[in-house]
């Protein structure tokens, strides 16, 4: 049974339903505890206290430090509120029931991600066009629906066009609407939430100074150093310092054209709690999907074709660029300057939507759109920033952060947090060898990643030989031997 409410402004076909709609809405409200039925709180419901979208002169602000409920997108109440159309809603339909051979009316309205009294009518339409039959009768007012000869015929031209059958797609106008209503420059972390953020890692105080600011200008830094002392780990922490979750639609429909943005190989499903009572009081639009805030690392295989629309020919279904799918979240552009473009190609793409916050993305029809451009872009690498790039593209980033060696201190913090984290006994006269022998004798310098890594050499060294994994000088000769053999 789908949760999803009827529509209210289906007259006069769902008079029927609109009464048990109301009729169950009030029985959940009288049998409610806490009378959340009554006044739902800003977390149970933030579509009833969110504000209105804001106009694209005037983005949605908020006083700094003051809460912020999380924006929801609201149910369409009909399809036209949607931004749908009755054809686009029954071709999704059609090309449904090619890929299967049946379906139930309620399963149909769960694919598309539509509430069922949106659906319903549709289906009807469409038996009236004879293009769909009903195969037998199914629970709660529904029916098993299969093509008929002429349905086939119309989805497998359907399908030849575009074989997509998923959620509705979300208008743009809408996505830019929710991005504004999202946007990582409306959100102002404090030094606790930096701390929260970065409460699994040992870093430098300073540090966290002057990464606060960079994190609240909302637009770009580098980060860069030597490697092995935690760029990329600092980068992928950021995210965490902004709100927790954001809402994105599954597929953009543009002009006919569907552009999936959902990828769940880069973005995590955050979905809402369950609430208690007879019916989902959250009437959330089921096209848009929970996620955590994202968080996406490309490295040295980032190439052009990433930052543009891709078109799957075999699927007529386009891809967004990576920069579409980190809006509202932190791109990590790792390892800069060894990517398989060179670092002024990158610069060029993106030296205007850096300036301007949005872009320009060609779709497959030759149709260019204006996207929202709202990230954190961090560009992560071991080089020196002034020789990759000219003067005019670092004055766009405008943090440049160096990410320097650790002192002895913190070197031997590392190794008393590690040690129980990777199984090894910690031995502190061990450490003092360690580090008087091959560190301080040879002139090495200290990196963030040395503890763990010989740690592990450490655990995997007794493993082989036997014994208890322990710091001692003799393990820490055969760690050192092995791990900085060529370094």
């Amino acid at each position: 049974m789908s949760n999803a409410p009827l529509a209210q402004d289906q007259a006069p076909a769902l008079d029927g339903q609109q009464r048990l709609d109301e009729l169950i809405s009030r029985i959940n409200t009288l049998t409610s505890d806490s009378g959340a039925g009554v006044e739902p709180s800003a977390a149970a419901a933030p579509t009833q206290s969110a504000p209105p979208s804001p106009s694209p002169q005037q983005p949605a602000r908020r006083p700094a430090h003051a809460p912020r409920a999380e924006w929801r997108p609201e149910e369409p109440k009909s399809l036209a509120a949607g931004g749908l159309t009755d054809s686009e809603v029954e071709d999704l339909i059609l090309k449904l029931l090619t890929s299967r051979s049946e379906a139930t009316g309620r399963l149909i309205s769960e694919t598309v991600r539509l509430p069922f009294g949106l659906v319903d009518p549709l289906l009807q339409n469409l038996k009236q066009d004879r293009m769909v039959a009903h195969k037998g009768a199914a629970m709660m007012n529904d029916y098993v629906y299969q093509l008929t000869e002429l349905g086939r015929e119309r989805g497998k031209k359907l399908v030849e066009h575009c074989t997509y059958f998923g959620s509705a797609p979300v208008t743009l106008r809408d996505y830019v609407t929710a991005v504004k209503m999202q946007t990582i420059a409306d959100q102002h972390p404090t030094e606790a939430d930096l701390h929260r953020a970065f409460e699994d890692l040992l870093i430098d105080k300073r540090m966290l100074r002057r990464l606060g600011p960079a994190i609240n200008s909302g637009r770009g830094l580098f980060l860069y150093g030597a490697p092995g002392n935690g760029k990329t780990s600092i980068a992928e922490r950021v995210t965490k310092a902004f709100g927790q979750y954001v809402w994105i639609p599954r597929a953009l429909g543009i002009d006919g054209e569907i552009l999936r943005l959902f990828d769940p190989s880069m973005h995590e499903e955050a979905p809402l709690e369950a609430e208690d009572g007879l019916i989902d009081s959250s009437r959330a639009d089921q096209r848009w999907v929970r996620i955590r805030r994202p968080t996406i690392v490309v490295g040295g295989e980032l190439t052009m074709d990433a930052l543009e629309v891709t078109l799957n020919t075999a699927t007529n279904v386009s891809e967004a660029p990576v920069q579409l799918k980190s809006n509202c979240g932190t791109l990590v552009i790792d390892d800069f300057g060894r990517q398989r473009m060179t670092t002024d190609e990158l610069l060029n793409r993106w030296i205007v939507p850096l300036e301007k916050r949005y872009d320009f993305l060609n779709l497959a029809s030759g149709k260019k759109i204006q996207v929202p451009f709202d990230q954190l872009i961090v560009f992560s690498t071991n080089l020196e920033p002034r020789d990759l790039v000219d003067d005019a593209f670092l004055r766009r980033i405008p943090y440049k952060i160096e990410v320097n060696d650790p002192e002895e201190g913190a070197f031997r913090k590392l190794f008393e947090i590690m040690a129980p984290i990777v199984g090894v006994q910690y031995d502190q006269a061990a450490l003092e060898y360690l580090i008087a022998t091959h560190y301080k004798a040879v002139d090495r310098p200290m990196r963030c990643c040395q503890p763990r890594d010989l740690l592990l050499q450490i655990r995997n060294f007794t493993r082989y030989v036997g014994g208890d994994p322990v710091m001692s000088p003799e393990n820490f000769d055969a760690a050192v031997e092995n791990y900085f053999a060529v370094m």
